[in-house]
């Protein structure tokens, strides 16, 4: 009998782009159920943007009923504002990931890249091509959502390495 599938919403966020992409693991098979992008206008004040953030996140996960969501964790520059606001968009998709009840996992940029293109280094171009080679369905082409993909694959095969790891414990 074939294990259940696994979805897996994965998380790039930002105040302006929110990058969401959801893969199902089914054994060791991945597969690209959707992807895309929540946008928000600097126009628009603080508190508006984020509650367009939660509305859409939380319309996202009860559309698509997500087992686990993966968020990449903030990468801290040198703006201090810019880390604030992203601070605040990471808020929000912990928050809404809380609401629906979902295991929430956190990697860092680093982490996620390593799993996907095998250097924590690697550019955005080669994460969106590792994303398409390992998601042959995907037609990936906003760096937001490949991003959110690349943080879901990366949770599928650290979660697996977990749940070996405690298996055979």
């Amino acid at each position: 009998m074939a294990a259940a599938a696994i979805r897996i919403l994965g998380l790039d966020p930002g105040l302006t782009r929110m990058g969401w992409g959801m893969i199902a693991l089914e054994g060791t098979r991945l597969c690209h159920i959707e992807h895309g992008v929540i946008a928000t206008r600097s126009s628009t004040g603080l508190g508006e943007r984020l509650m367009i953030l939660h509305r859409e996140l939380a319309a996202v996960m009860a559309r698509l009923s997500p087992h686990a969501l993966a968020v990449e964790q903030a990468f801290v520059a040198r703006d201090p504002s810019a880390a604030l606001k992203l601070g605040h968009a990471r808020a929000v998709a912990l928050l809404a990931g809380a609401e629906a009840g979902l295991e929430i996992a956190e990697y860092s940029p680093n982490q996620i890249k390593k799993c996907v293109v095998g250097a924590g280094h690697a550019g955005k171009e080669q994460v969106q091509f590792m994303v398409r080679r390992l998601l042959p369905a995907c037609r990936v082409v906003q760096a937001d959502a490949a991003d959110a993909l690349a943080a879901a694959i990366a949770h599928a095969h650290l979660a697996g390495t977990r749940a070996r790891i405690m298996a055979a414990r």
